[in-house]
């Protein structure tokens, strides 16, 4: 098997294991009635001290650097509180309220975000297989919000609210990270930023908790701690190992092989498996316009991950210059 065979390998598995991740949180949450935070907690902590073992024994110099870096510590708790933090939290609420597959394909809408996003950075106009990403990724979230009748909202408006937040903070942490990502790799980032989330999901936890206690209200989400039973204990087992640290761990060694643009079509996994698998495994019922919107955020993620032509680059260098 050829190297760049084996990177779409990994890529794709770590795709699926993102949706297979969803699938398990959706159980959770309606079985369990698991508070989002908590889980975020323990997902966020665990993955993030699985990912720093594994650096602290194979690039100790890039964790000791990593430590002793004060920029790196800020821009890292920014990334972690902030950026995955409220990228898993919204994600979970939005599943909670949703599905994971309905939740995973309205994210997916990020990378329309991130494509607006830089091309204000950049001053450039879109590319027209920009636009017509966008005309598919806007068809779908319609679709996938009214089922094709304009005077029915299909989804809980505050599902539909999750989801866009969810993937406005997707876009966040995809491109605030690109300069630490470029120094320290992607592992050193991601591990330490799902620690940093992790503290900060507990501080919120513990204060919201010290709240509630002194007499105040919080109707948000749940925060009952249910009682601990193996079924309960495989499945966060199963979310923190496989779902983050090696959903996180695979797609990234994939990309590190063949590239950002193809990882980022491969990424496309991650909404079918997340559709596909509570379908089959939980029963969950999708329409077909859910598919048909599914299909259509695909070709989004197609379109707008497709490279930029090298005339097209060249011309904006020299308007630029």
């Amino acid at each position: 098997m050829s190297t760049e065979a084996k990177g779409i390998l990994f890529a794709l598995a770590g795709a699926v294991l993102w949706g297979f991740s969803g699938a398990c949180i959706q159980y959770l949450l309606a079985d369990y009635e698991l508070s989002p935070l908590l889980l975020t907690a323990v997902r966020m902590l665990g993955a993030g001290v699985l990912f720093l073992v594994v650096m602290a024994v194979t690039e100790r110099a890039v964790f000791r650097d990593f430590l002793s870096d004060p920029t790196a510590l800020r821009q890292g708790i920014v990334f972690g509180a902030v950026g995955l933090f409220l990228t898993q939290l919204t994600y979970a609420c939005c599943i909670q309220v949703t599905n994971s597959g309905t939740a995973t394909v309205i994210a997916s809408s990020s990378i329309v975000m991130i494509m607006v996003a830089t091309c204000l950075l950049m001053r450039r106009l879109p590319r027209l297989c920009d636009l017509a990403g966008l005309v598919l990724a806007i068809c779908a979230t319609y679709l996938i919000a009214t089922k094709g009748d304009p005077g029915v909202l299909s989804i809980p408006a505050d599902g539909l609210a999750w989801g866009l937040v969810n993937a406005a903070f997707v876009s966040f942490y995809v491109m605030y990270p690109r300069k630490m990502i470029a120094k320290f790799g992607s592992v050193a980032v991601t591990g330490f930023g799902m620690v940093f989330g992790g503290v900060a999901s507990l501080v919120l936890l513990v204060g919201l908790q010290a709240h509630i206690g002194m007499g105040g209200e919080f109707t948000l989400m749940s925060l009952a701690i249910p009682a601990l039973d193996p079924t309960l204990a495989v499945g966060l087992a199963l979310i923190v190992l496989l779902g983050t640290f090696g959903a996180f761990g695979l797609y990234l060694h994939g990309i590190g092989i063949i590239g950002g643009v193809k990882g980022s079509m491969i990424g496309a996994a991650e909404p079918v498996s997340a559709t596909v698998i509570p379908a089959v495994f939980l029963g969950t019922a999708f329409a077909g316009a859910d598919w048909v919107g599914l299909l259509m955020m695909m070709g989004t993620i197609a379109l707008v991950s497709l490279p930029m032509h090298p005339r097209g680059l060249h011309r904006h260098r020299r308007k630029r210059a």
